[in-house]
């Protein structure tokens, strides 16, 4: 995932925020694909919410530098699923899917601190908690290997496009980290998830969401 406006400080505030949406993020591609046949994630206890079961040293150092960062990706044997291709779409929409589950139900929190006229700490952290958990779901969602979107994309494509659009695995983070370099300069890319992010958030939290 990524951060728009980083800072340390800010960081270091959102950081729970952050731990709770990665591993939700996770623990819901490694429950689904247990559930679908494929007991890999289980073996490695990963259907945990133990967010140390899925932080990778890496990505949560460069997301506190850089505000970029990523958690340790859940193994998937694809040979164990049911449905081979349609299953493996299945698990990576998981993750998004969990991360939208729990931006609503964040929303509903936030409505109802506005109803009783709640505001500070925990408006704030409700606020966070919807704003972030969208942004991980609309970020992994982006159709380029290796993220979530990428799963979804390959199921729906013929099978000889979608052998070809495999073939960008290997290139894929290269490509997503040239896309952020890019918006760094232009905005462009985070100007477009943060406009889903900001009216998902509206329809979830109310009118007067904003990130």
């Amino acid at each position: 995932m990524f951060l728009r406006h980083f800072d340390p400080l800010r960081m270091v505030l959102l950081a729970p925020v952050i731990l709770f949406a990665l591993t939700f993020h996770e623990f819901a591609h490694a429950w689904l694909a247990n559930r679908l046949g494929d007991p890999t994630a289980r073996d490695a206890g990963r259907i945990s919410l133990n967010p140390f079961r899925h932080l990778d040293l890496f990505g949560t150092i460069a997301l506190f530098l850089v505000g970029f960062g990523w958690a340790k990706p859940v193994p998937i044997n694809i040979y164990f699923l049911r449905s081979q291709i349609r299953d493996f779409a299945l698990t990576a929409l998981a993750g998004p899917a969990a991360n939208i589950i729990a931006g609503f139900g964040f929303g509903l929190i936030y409505r109802g601190l506005v109803l009783a006229h709640v505001g500070g700490f925990l408006m704030e952290t409700a606020r966070l908690c919807v704003g972030i958990n969208l942004m991980l779901a609309v970020f992994n969602l982006i159709p380029i290997p290796p993220l979530d979107g990428s799963r979804v994309v390959y199921y729906l494509l013929p099978r000889n496009w979608a052998a070809e659009y495999i073939k960008l695995e290997p290139f894929g983070m290269w490509i997503v980290i040239g896309l952020l370099f890019l918006d760094s300069g232009t905005g462009i890319m985070s100007r477009w998830i943060m406009f889903v992010v900001e009216n998902l958030g509206r329809l979830f939290a109310g009118s007067g969401f904003g990130i």
